[in-house]
Protein backbone atom coordinates (compact mmCIF):
# COMPACT_ATOMS: atom_id res chain seq x y z
CA UNK A 1 0.00 0.00 0.00
CA UNK A 2 2.71 2.89 1.11
CA UNK A 3 4.27 2.43 -2.50
CA UNK A 4 0.85 2.05 -4.47
CA UNK A 5 0.04 5.35 -2.54
CA UNK A 6 3.37 7.44 -2.55
CA UNK A 7 4.27 6.51 -6.38
CA UNK A 8 0.53 6.92 -7.42
CA UNK A 9 0.89 3.22 -8.85
CA UNK A 10 -2.13 1.98 -10.28
CA UNK A 11 -2.21 -1.59 -9.13
CA UNK A 12 -4.82 -1.89 -5.75
CA UNK A 13 -5.40 1.83 -5.69
CA UNK A 14 -8.64 1.65 -5.49
CA UNK A 15 -9.00 -1.34 -2.83
CA UNK A 16 -10.40 -0.05 0.22
CA UNK A 17 -7.93 -0.95 2.78
CA UNK A 18 -5.66 1.55 0.26
CA UNK A 19 -8.37 4.31 0.21
CA UNK A 20 -8.27 4.22 3.72
CA UNK A 21 -4.73 5.04 4.27
CA UNK A 22 -4.94 8.03 1.76
CA UNK A 23 -4.34 11.43 3.91
CA UNK A 24 -2.66 9.48 6.65
CA UNK A 25 1.09 7.67 5.48
CA UNK A 26 2.35 9.40 8.95
CA UNK A 27 0.21 6.77 10.98
CA UNK A 28 1.06 3.89 8.54
CA UNK A 29 4.87 4.85 9.10
CA UNK A 30 4.11 4.91 12.83
CA UNK A 31 2.13 1.13 12.71
CA UNK A 32 5.15 -0.74 10.52
CA UNK A 33 7.56 0.67 13.01
CA UNK A 34 5.81 -0.83 15.70
CA UNK A 35 5.34 -4.09 13.76
CA UNK A 36 9.32 -3.58 13.25
CA UNK A 37 9.78 -3.43 16.68
CA UNK A 38 7.92 -6.27 17.35
CA UNK A 39 9.76 -8.45 14.76
CA UNK A 40 12.98 -7.41 16.24
CA UNK A 41 12.14 -8.65 19.77
CA UNK A 42 10.75 -12.09 18.35
CA UNK A 43 14.48 -12.23 16.28
CA UNK A 44 13.25 -11.54 12.77
CA UNK A 45 14.93 -9.59 10.50
CA UNK A 46 13.64 -6.45 8.96
CA UNK A 47 13.98 -6.07 5.35
CA UNK A 48 11.42 -3.08 4.19
CA UNK A 49 12.13 0.08 5.46
CA UNK A 50 10.03 3.11 4.90
CA UNK A 51 11.19 6.90 3.78
CA UNK A 52 10.33 8.56 6.80
CA UNK A 53 9.88 11.65 4.55
CA UNK A 54 6.84 10.27 2.96
CA UNK A 55 5.39 9.85 5.93
CA UNK A 56 2.53 12.89 5.67
CA UNK A 57 -0.91 13.60 6.57
CA UNK A 58 -2.63 12.75 9.29
CA UNK A 59 -0.64 10.89 12.31
CA UNK A 60 -3.88 8.72 13.38
CA UNK A 61 -6.14 5.87 11.47
CA UNK A 62 -9.65 6.62 12.17
CA UNK A 63 -11.18 4.89 9.31
CA UNK A 64 -11.92 1.31 9.05
CA UNK A 65 -13.36 -1.46 6.76
CA UNK A 66 -15.36 -2.90 9.38
CA UNK A 67 -16.44 -0.93 12.19
CA UNK A 68 -15.02 -2.18 15.84
CA UNK A 69 -18.28 -3.62 16.55
CA UNK A 70 -18.21 -5.48 13.40
CA UNK A 71 -14.51 -6.97 13.75
CA UNK A 72 -15.63 -8.07 17.56
CA UNK A 73 -18.31 -9.87 15.71
CA UNK A 74 -16.55 -11.72 13.11
CA UNK A 75 -13.50 -12.44 15.74
CA UNK A 76 -15.75 -14.79 17.99
CA UNK A 77 -17.48 -16.13 15.26
CA UNK A 78 -13.97 -17.90 14.67
CA UNK A 79 -14.39 -19.34 17.99
CA UNK A 80 -10.57 -18.71 18.96
CA UNK A 81 -9.74 -19.09 22.43
CA UNK A 82 -8.76 -15.19 22.60
CA UNK A 83 -10.73 -12.92 24.86
CA UNK A 84 -13.04 -10.38 22.63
Amino acid sequence: MWVVITENKKGYSLHPETLRWKGKLKAMYLRHEQLVSEMTIRGYNHKSPLDKRKATGNAKQNEYVDSIKQQIIILKKKRCSCDV
